[in-house]
């Protein structure tokens, strides 16, 4: 699989092959694998480590579905230990507060609310002038079309990101962006945003160094699971060479 997924000459492409085999597998061979590869990179093999990327990025993009949730329930029965931290729950949160004020539609300037039609048609628009508006809509199709606008910046998205209350629509139409979910930056600001999903920001602790990591135990907020996988990932990790500098996934 490794071998296969490296073959690939570009990141868009391997978070579809693996998708496609992943579906295909009986599960419980699918489990084994990716367990197989999770392990690789947990013990620091620089092809194991530059597989992840695909792998983290398509358990993130499929989030909380029924192929995740079997995948899980097979770590579980096997007792495939770095599968299981990829794929880790927390309890399902309580129902959060409202949040009224963060879910407006911004004012655009128009004197009126702009429809959901015409905010997209904004996001299309080859030009910025929107832009610190549309960075705020709350609506995912808004954002799913503004993250395909080109002159969008890595300094935009992380914006996006690191937005608070979080909102889990919008960023599960992040994680679906293997542009953007390629960046650090992007996926730091997910993973140290405490409304982020689990089903986003734990697949995406497999990519982190040991400093991200280090950083993220010292942030206040961060849920018992993202700290937890985090620690362990931490541990797993193998002692660093004199004058070296940890793993390097960027």
């Amino acid at each position: 699989m490794i071998r296969t997924l490296l073959a690939l000459p570009e990141l868009e492409l391997r978070c579809q092959w693996l998708r496609f085999e992943i579906e295909r597998l009986p599960r419980d061979a699918a489990a084994v694998l990716l367990n197989a590869l999770c392990e690789q990179s947990e013990r620091g093999s620089p092809s194991g480590r530059e597989a992840m990327m695909a792998v983290a990025l398509c358990v993130a993009a499929l989030g909380d579905c029924e192929l995740t949730d079997e995948l899980r329930a097979q770590a579980e029965r096997d007792k495939l230990l770095s599968l299981d931290r990829l794929l880790r729950r927390g309890p399902a949160p309580e129902a959060a507060e409202s949040g009224q004020e963060d879910v407006r539609v911004p004012d655009y300037g128009l004197g009126r609310e702009l429809t959901l039609g015409e905010r997209r048609s904004l996001a299309r628009r080859p030009n910025r002038r929107a832009f610190e508006r549309l960075l705020a809509d709350p609506h995912p199709l808004v954002v799913r079309q503004l993250l395909t606008n080109p002159l969008l910046t890595e300094d935009d998205v992380v914006k996006i990101a690191a937005r608070r209350p979080a909102r889990p629509p919008v960023t599960r139409e992040l994680a679906a962006s293997v542009r953007w979910l390629k960046s650090a930056r992007v996926r730091a600001a997910l993973v140290h945003n405490p409304g982020s999903p689990e089903a986003v920001t734990v697949p995406l602790l497999a990519l982190c160094t040991r400093q991200e990591l280090a950083s993220l135990l010292d942030t206040s907020g961060v849920s018992l699971v993202l700290r937890a996988t985090a620690l362990e990932l931490l541990e797993r990790m193998p002692p660093l060479r004199p004058g070296g500098h940890g793993s390097v996934v960027q």
